[in-house]
């Protein structure tokens, strides 16, 4: 993956503070669906919408934590501690640009019983079941909200092995 350098850096209290308006509005559309209010943000996605901003996104995010896994759809890092309305934040991705993410981004909480929380949601028409290899997650994505959210299990601090 090549970044372009050149590019207009993004400041990192910019940065900051988009992410933490992303962990915001997510927090405030899982509160209005969820009944876990207390439940505690695992992950962000910021949700790039073009290569220069990705470069950017990328070459500030450096600044504040280092690159824990290349994926597909972008880098995921672990960043400095940053405390939201939903806890403690250390992981945080951003994401290629893609044409089906046209929101902010997401945020992926951690719910304590998974299989409750399914049983209880997935029957829901704004709840959709995404199954992938290591893992699978429920999505909760609603007209009118420039942000998404995630509910994985296992959670992605766990799936990396660094859950405290």
């Amino acid at each position: 993956m090549s970044l372009n350098i050149s590019g207009a850096e993004i400041l990192v209290d910019d940065l900051k503070k988009r992410v933490l308006e992303i962990v915001a509005k997510a927090t405030v559309l899982k509160n209005k669906y969820v009944d876990d209010k207390d439940a505690p943000v695992n992950y962000a996605c910021i949700f790039s919408q073009s290569k220069e901003e990705y470069d950017s996104l990328v070459l500030t995010t450096l600044k504040i934590g280092k690159i824990k896994k290349e994926t597909p759809t972008g880098l995921l890092f672990q960043i400095e501690p940053l405390m939201t309305v939903s806890g403690a934040l250390l992981l945080l991705k951003i994401r290629l640009p893609d044409e089906t993410r046209c929101e902010l981004g997401d945020a992926d909480f951690t719910i304590s019983n998974y299989s409750n929380f399914k049983k209880k949601y997935l029957a829901k028409g704004e709840f959709k079941l995404i199954k992938r290899e290591e893992f699978e997650m429920i999505e909760l994505r609603v007209d009118g909200y420039d942000v998404r959210a995630y509910f994985s299990n296992p959670p992605l601090d766990e799936q990396l092995g660094l859950k405290k």
